[in-house]
């Protein structure tokens, strides 16, 4: 069982002045110059995970406040723990101007997580069965909440650069992203340490991936416990969009190329994988009321990707890299890392409307709603040898084929002076499939 507790923190520090020489086009706020802070600090609990507690802050420098809502400097700082071990240490910093003509965009994340989501490869054609990790009483199949996840450690560095192209709306991009991810099975005496002999987690030998890893011999043993990748991107970006927080019309497009050199002593053979990602925004009810989409294609080119990365969904802009698809920032509703392949097409439909404008302790608020409707799938198959998995577990690998994975669900936000913005969604899988529904507490809208 999950409770989670967040409280908005509406800031009264900080330095700003108002200017009331600059039009603001397609937004209510007013400009603000100087530097403006957000935060909230979090507070939850997880039967199976422990104590959460830790914090967000994001710091944002508007400089002389002409440029507003855009800003020049930001910084995105996260820390959370849990008490049982898992956890999250990132700060992001993304700045336009700290070199004339480029955005440079800069990320250390270190994130641990005891109960990762693992379902295996290729959407449908891997099976999922809800009743393995059903603990009702009346369920004799029941092996354990925790049988479909895994341990992960991941370090990630990233330092990525934008510049303009000929045309003022036309981007290049070019980065370099390091991956280090150590991988196991769970450690159910860690997160059973401390619980009552009647709440004790079952010990289920590993689980879905202790079988993947070590009885049915479907991951290679070189990276059974992951691995480090280095990853180059070099691309194009063109984008019309009124603002970059909310935007209420315009266009955002992007194809990146990511390549990762071969490293014969990590066992990284190399690999080229291409990311194409189309978001659209129409104003239907200026400044209140919008429908926004967003298409997005990952796939490989050649060589082999490693499983640990298959679930990471790349980006070529300001965009953090994700887990997915499935989940918070992919595909609301549908289980986390449940679309996974070398092919992936996910995307997003959804209504948004601002309902309520106001400042406060010279800040400006503003409250909105959404509807929406995700979906993904994978495409060709990610290749698995099973002839070693036995006849009773042959159903986990069906031979019907894969279609769209469907959700739907709605949303509320709180935004603090444009950029700062708290995000509750509530989506629902179309397919028990995919599991059942998901609540996300979290930073920013999808897109």
């Amino acid at each position: 069982m999950l409770i989670s507790l967040w409280v908005l923190v509406l800031p009264s520090f900080g330095t700003e002045t108002d200017s009331t020489q600059f039009e603001i086009q397609q937004s209510d706020a007013h400009p603000k110059s100087g530097w403006s802070f957000g935060g909230i600090p979090a507070l939850a609990y997880d039967s199976d995970l422990g104590f959460l507690y830790g914090a967000i802050l994001e710091v944002w420098d508007y400089g002389n406040g002409t440029k507003y809502p855009r800003y020049d400097h930001s910084f995105y700082m996260e820390y959370s723990r849990t008490t049982k071990g898992s956890g999250i240490a990132q700060i992001v910093y993304d700045s336009p101007s700290l070199i004339k003509g480029l955005r440079t965009i800069g990320e250390l994340s270190f994130l641990t997580e005891q109960a990762l989501d693992f379902y295996g490869f290729n959407g449908y054609r891997s099976g999922y069965e809800s009743r393995l990790e059903d603990d009702s009483p009346d369920n004799p199949d029941y092996l354990s909440r925790l049988y479909y996840r895994q341990s992960r450690e991941m370090l990630r560095i990233r330092s990525d650069f934008q510049g303009r192209f000929f045309n003022p709306r036309l981007q290049w991009v070019t980065g370099f992203t390091y991956y280090s991810i150590h991988l196991d099975t769970i450690d159910t005496p860690r997160l059973n340490k401390g619980r009552p002999d009647n709440e004790q987690l079952p010990y289920i030998d590993g689980g879905l991936y202790g079988k993947y890893a070590y009885t049915w011999k479907l991951i290679p043993e070189d990276q059974i416990h992951g691995g480090s990748t280095a990853l180059l991107k070099a691309g194009l970006i063109y984008d019309t969009r009124d603002n970059e927080a909310n935007p209420m019309k315009g266009f955002w497009t992007e194809a990146v190329l990511h390549w990762a050199p071969p490293l014969p002593d990590a066992g990284i053979s190399g690999f080229g994988k291409l990311s194409v990602v189309h978001r659209h925004y129409f104003s239907l009810v200026p400044n209140r009321f919008s429908l926004v989409y967003r298409l997005a294609w990952q796939s490989k080119l050649w060589g082999t990707i490693p499983h640990y990365l298959l679930p990471v969904v790349l980006n070529g802009g300001t965009a953090k890299d994700r887990d997915g698809v499935g989940g918070a920032k992919t595909a609301r509703g549908i289980l986390r890392n449940r679309i996974v392949g070398d092919h992936v097409l996910y995307g997003n439909l959804e209504l948004r409307w601002k309902i309520l404008r106001t400042t406060l302790f010279k800040k400006d608020f503003y409250l909105a709603l959404s509807a929406f409707s995700d979906f993904g799938r994978t495409f060709g198959e990610y290749p698995l040898d099973t002839h070693q998995v036995p006849a009773e577990f042959q159903h986990l690998f069906p031979n019907t084929g894969e279609h769209l994975h469907l959700s739907y669900g709605a949303g509320i936000h709180l935004a603090m002076n444009e950029n700062f913005v708290v995000a509750v969604d509530q989506g629902y899988a179309m397919d028990p499939r995919d599991g059942d529904q998901g609540l996300y507490i979290g930073m920013n809208w999808l897109f």
